[in-house]
């Protein structure tokens, strides 16, 4: 016997995935995280709500600045738990704009001290500011560094499956 064609998933107005197909939203809900330089905080936000958010959301990060590379601090504790960003591109956030692109939600991830470098980008959407520590700017030997970027990480993480669980 032949399987029937699976509909594609509909979301409905807050972006939930219609569970009795009366969904009034046809696309997920389009988020950037934006910080100084798209090597950390951003990085780490746009996999945990691409793998948090079960097709919901279309997700992107972006910086004001490029980095030269992902931290490696970030790199290694998300590989860690089995997420991957050593391959991961950067973008700047300028060239998102420039593109054209409209987002639903962007989420500064700069920290509350250096909230005045932290980039914003125009158009409309909603427009939140999560505050994390910058693995760049943290001080101590390797494993020292490493022990606070795995708090930043699960900082992040939590707010992450806290916002989804708060908007679905």
């Amino acid at each position: 016997m032949q399987e029937p064609f699976s509909t594609p998933p509909v979301w409905d107005t807050n972006g939930n995935q219609a569970r009795d197909g009366k969904a009034m939203r046809e696309k997920p809900i389009k988020v950037l995280f934006l910080c100084g330089h798209n090597s950390a905080r951003s990085q780490m936000a746009e996999a945990f709500l691409r793998q948090a958010g079960n097709g919901v959301f279309e997700v992107e990060s972006a910086g004001l600045e490029l980095a030269d590379r992902i931290n490696p601090l970030v790199v290694e504790v998300m590989k860690e738990i089995g997420i991957d960003l050593s391959g991961k591109s950067m973008q700047r956030v300028f060239d998102i704009f420039r593109a054209g692109q409209l987002f639903d939600y962007v989420i500064a991830v700069c920290d509350a001290a250096k909230a005045g470098k932290c980039p914003i980008f125009p158009g409309p959407c909603k427009r939140l500011h999560w505050p994390f520590e910058d693995p760049a700017e943290l001080e101590g030997s390797w494993e020292e560094k490493l022990e606070k970027t795995r708090l930043i990480r699960d900082q992040i993480r939590n707010k992450v499956e806290a916002w989804i669980e708060e908007l679905l």
